[in-house]
């Protein structure tokens, strides 16, 4: 069995969408900004939640793909550079805030973790067929709420069941319908892509 690179290997194909053309340092370099800035545009669609510092945003999606994407070390690494350069002053985060999030700074590290994760993942072709990319999705969505929940819950007066319903239960439908929207990319565009090569 050959994957989409020509390589023969013994189970399911292995590699991410961003090495299908392959890889450089200038490349991934670019790539790893490049995803920093698409979680940062993504935080910029923000809509408050009455009674949570926790805002609805587009950023997990954007997490969540980068990951899958570029893979575990180029996602990971997106995700820290976003992280450190909003931390350090780039307005980016949520609204177009900066600085030390002392409440939420939890699922800025669920973002590296989660992306890490999904990245891995996809290496080994989770990302390739929609129930699998589903299975994906929901992992590091679930990651980033292990994460960010308890951070939440230590970093503000709420206790864990108030984390609990002002940290991850108003978001729960905006993670199906972005899970949703991941199903039909990610298959789709391998889907594209392996046709294009046998073609």
């Amino acid at each position: 069995m050959t994957d989409v690179f020509g390589v023969v290997v013994p189970g399911r194909p292995t590699g991410v969408l961003a090495d299908v053309w392959g890889r450089s340092v200038v490349r991934d370099v670019a790539l790893t900004a490049g995803a920093a800035a698409a979680v940062g545009l993504a935080a910029q669609i923000a809509i408050p939640v009455p009674g949570s510092p926790v805002p609805i945003t587009g950023q997990t999606f954007a997490v969540l793909l980068a990951g899958a994407v570029l893979g575990p070390g180029r996602g990971a690494a997106g995700m820290l550079l976003y992280a450190v350069a909003g931390i350090l002053g780039v307005p980016w985060f949520a609204g177009g805030g900066a600085g030390w999030p002392a409440a939420t700074g939890g699922y800025l590290l669920g973002f590296v973790v989660a992306a890490a994760l999904v990245g891995q993942l996809a290496t080994l072709g989770a990302d390739r067929r929609p129930g699998h990319t589903i299975g994906l999705m929901a992992i590091g969505n679930l990651l980033i709420y292990l994460i960010g929940v308890p951070w939440l819950a230590l970093g503000s007066t709420l206790d864990v069941p108030q984390a609990i319903a002002q940290g991850l239960y108003p978001y729960l439908i905006g993670d199906l319908l972005k899970i949703a929207l991941a199903t039909a990319l990610l298959p789709g565009a391998w889907l594209l892509l392996n046709r294009k090569r046998a073609g």
